[in-house]
Formats: C-alpha cells, sequence, structure tokens
C-alpha cells in the first residue's frame, strides 16, 4: 500500500532527520528552501505539508516562509499547511492562518504531539476530497451560498469556516463583483452570532457627512432635521455582524471615531454624550489596496491591524479554475425559469467564449450577461452572441505536465458532459472511451458525473 507523502519544509537538518525518523507511517520528503518545497510540491503533490517560518535567506525572520505558504497554497489550494516556528508564535499564528495555514504549532516541537496534528491533518484532507466528491454528485454550491467548485473557492471557504467560530475581525479582499458581501454573510451565518442581526453598509455609497450619522447613529436635535433620537448601524448589529464594504472609503476623521469603538467597544451617537457598550462583530471589504493606502497616510495603520486580525483574500473570477462555467449554466437555469422558460441551456460556442473571458467584471459581470442573454435569446440554447462576448485565446496552462494532462482532461470532459447535457454514455461516446474509463476519470478528478 502507497503511504500518504508529508511534506517537511526545515533548514535544520538534524531536526528534518529527527521528522523523518519520527514519522515512519509516510513518506516523508524533505525540502530546506523556498525553490525547494515548490519542486517537490509539482513532484510528489503532498496532502500534508509542515513548514517552519525561518527559511534561508532569512532563517531569523518569518517572511521567506509565509513566501513559501502562500506558494505551496497557490500551487495546491487543499493541501493541509500545518506552520512550526518559534517566531512571535501568537502573531505568526494569526497571520498564518489568515494566509490560509490549516493549523500552527509553536518551537521547540514535541514529536508526539505533532504527531498528532499531522495525522488529523491527513485524515481531514481526506473527508474533504470525499465531501467534494458527494458535492459534486449533488450539484454545486458551498460557503455563503457561493456557487463554486473550483479549489482556489474552496480554500477559501474553509479559511472562513475556521475563521467564523473565533470573534475576530475579518477583512475581505478582492476585486468588484467577487462576492464579499455573500462570504460575509455566510461567515456571519456560521458564528455564534448567527442568532443576531448581519447589517451591511457600503461605506463608498454614502456622502462622508452623513456616514458617521449612519454608523454611530444620532441623539434627537443634534443636528437641522434629527427630530428623534436614531441608532446607528454599529447598534443595530449588537450581538450580531456588522459588514462595513468598501472600508477604504471610510475618511479619516471618522476613521479615529471607529478605531475607539474597536478598542472600546463603546461608541457616542452624535449628539450624545453617554457612552453606549456595543457587542458588535466587524466583518469588513474592500477592493483598494490597503497596504499602499497605510503607506501613503490614507488609512490609519493603527485601524488596519484593529480591522484585519484575519485577512482573507477572494480571488478573481478568472482565477477560480473551471467556475465561470459552472456559474453561467447556473445562472441560465435561474433566470430562464422567470425570464425566458423556453432557455435550456448554454450552446458550444457560449461555452467556448466563457472559458477563453477574462472577466473583468468577475461574477456580477457574468450574472449580468447571462441575464440580457436568456431574455435575448431566440432560441432553446444561448450563444455566444447572446451574451455578447468574442471567441479568445486559450488561457495560459498550469507549468508543470501532470497538471497540464489534467486540465485538458478536466476540459474536454466538461465539454462531452455539456454537449451530451449530462448523460455519461453519451458524453463517453463524444470522448471514445468507455463509461467505466468515464467514471473513473470523474471520480479521480472529483468533477460532477
Amino acid at each position: 500500500m502507497t503511504r500518504p507523502v508529508l511534506l517537511v519544509v526545515e533548514d535544520d537538518e538534524g531536526l528534518a532527520r529527527q521528522l523523518r525518523w519520527a514519522y515512519d507511517a509516510y513518506d516523508v520528503v524533505v525540502a530546506g528552501d523556498r525553490a525547494a518545497a515548490i519542486d517537490a510540491m509539482r513532484l510528489h503533490e503532498p496532502a500534508v505539508v509542515t513548514l517552519d517560518l525561518g527559511l534561508p535567506p532569512d532563517p531569523d525572520g518569518t517572511a521567506e516562509g509565509f513566501a513559501t505558504l502562500r506558494a505551496v497554497l497557490e500551487m495546491a489550494p487543499a493541501t493541509k499547511v500545518i506552520v512550526a516556528s518559534g517566531h512571535g508564535a501568537r502573531d505568526s499564528a494569526l497571520a498564518a492562518i489568515g494566509d490560509g495555514a490549516w493549523d500552527f504549532y509553536a518551537k521547540p516541537i514535541d514529536i508526539d504531539a505533532l504527531g498528532l496534528i499531522v495525522a488529523r491533518a491527513f485524515h481531514v484532507h481526506a473527508l474533504e476530497a470525499e465531501n467534494r466528491r458527494l458535492a459534486a454528485r449533488s450539484g454545486p454550491g458551498g460557503f455563503g451560498g457561493l456557487v463554486y467548485a473550483s479549489p482556489e473557492m474552496a480554500q477559501v471557504a474553509r479559511t472562513l469556516e475556521r475563521v467564523a467560530p473565533a470573534d475576530v475581525s475579518v477583512m475581505l479582499l478582492g476585486a468588484s463583483g467577487t462576492g464579499k458581501e455573500l462570504l460575509a454573510r455566510g461567515l456571519h451565518r456560521a458564528s455564534p452570532r448567527a442568532s443576531g442581526s448581519f447589517v451591511a453598509i457600503n461605506c463608498a455609497a454614502i456622502p462622508e457627512t452623513l456616514l458617521e450619522a449612519e454608523l454611530f447613529g444620532y441623539e434627537k436635535g443634534a443636528f437641522t432635521g434629527a427630530v428623534k433620537t436614531t441608532e446607528g448601524k454599529i447598534e443595530q448589529a449588537a450581538g450580531g455582524t456588522l459588514f462595513l464594504d468598501e472600508i477604504g472609503d471610510v475618511p479619516l476623521p471618522l476613521q479615529v471615531k471607529l478605531l475607539r469603538f474597536l478598542q472600546e467597544r463603546v461608541i457616542e451617537r452624535i449628539g450624545g454624550r453617554r457612552p453606549i457598550p456595543v457587542d458588535t462583530r466587524i466583518v469588513c471589504a474592500t477592493h483598494q489596496d490597503v497596504d499602499a493606502m497605510v503607506a501613503e497616510g490614507r488609512f490609519r495603520e493603527d485601524l488596519y491591524y484593529r480591522l484585519a486580525e484575519i485577512v482573507v483574500r477572494i480571488p478573481a473570477l478568472a482565477a477560480r479554475t473551471g467556475d465561470a462555467a459552472l456559474l453561467a449554466r447556473h445562472f441560465v437555469s435561474e433566470y430562464a425559469r422567470s425570464l425566458n422558460p423556453a432557455v435550456t441551456g448554454l450552446s458550444a460556442d457560449a461555452r467556448a467564449a466563457i472559458d477563453s473571458w477574462r472577466w473583468p467584471g468577475n461574477v456580477r459581470e457574468l450574472e449580468n450577461r447571462v441575464k440580457r442573454a436568456v431574455i435575448m435569446a431566440e432560441g432553446r440554447l444561448v450563444t455566444a452572441a447572446d451574451l455578447d462576448l468574442p471567441a479568445g485565446a486559450e488561457a495560459a496552462g498550469p507549468l508543470n505536465l501532470r497538471a497540464a494532462r489534467e486540465a485538458a482532461d478536466r476540459r474536454e470532459i466538461g465539454r462531452a458532459l455539456a454537449q451530451a447535457e449530462g448523460n455519461i454514455s453519451g458524453a463517453a461516446r463524444l470522448l471514445g472511451i468507455s463509461r467505466p474509463t468515464l467514471y473513473d476519470l470523474l471520480k479521480a478528478y472529483d468533477m460532477q458525473g
């Protein structure tokens, strides 16, 4: 029986040898730096990785370790990365989990304790793989009501599921149209605050002069037109979650007041003198580069660290493997029922156009195009012309040969299933393979059959 592969990224050769000897139940592969770790990921595709944050050329810091963590998860989002480090354990733990690490263990390492974490990581990885197979059979969908099947979004969902029970502030970073509010709602529903209110406010949509009143409320007579005492969004979300969309648009003077609330958990309404304790969890989002805003003095650094205890980056639709076609089918089905029941699916040229378009407007653009196309479609199938999409070039493929073969298999299997309208026998005939062979490929690639 083939032993599962455990990748140990550790520059201490003595400790690496000790781990190799201690974990003889696994096929232990050792890498001493980021380049070696990336090569090992491509070659062995391990389910679990233990990663020392202090790697050369910066063994006394953490920058190289975090760069390795991001590179590993970019290549294989489903991989369970266990970060082990003696560098500022608590701060490193929060940062590592925010970057997608599965667990954290502070040095000095206890071989037995770390062994239990590793065993649990392998077990959870296997369970998640099985869950993805089962979910694929029953249709797409997942955390926060988002429709996805890509490993990139699965990694985001797993991170949020781990963060949801912890009462920490979360910052969602991603381009417009990537579904940040849906994920924030999912985070709320998965938290102990689910029975409380979820209150959302778009900080960019409210004039600067009114934003303070919207957030903090005001007392009767505080200004012209204040005819009654009114609670702000922060109070309305007491016991629940406040979602601050486009947090980067909050003006600097108001940032000071928001920081005070986060530090002391009390507010004062405009025109009020009585501090009001409020227990509200903050989830915020922005499409802007907050690090650059901090560097330029447009966003307070102390507020950033209060808001960004956990940072989750939402990938663009173009970076979500296979999700554009999946979402398009979902939207066609959803809008055809109410707008044009004669429409039953997507034509071959529509599927090809969807696969090659880069989706600068992300999911919002896709949904709008499909909705318009369903209305305009004259036949049973939505065409590329209905979507107002040009034919596009093939996207660049993965770097390693195994991944390239898998990507080609997935693409052709997906095309065959779509043309055969989900019929396995018909898809197998189109592909020139037997039904059992197609079933084996669907299982191997966690694809819906």
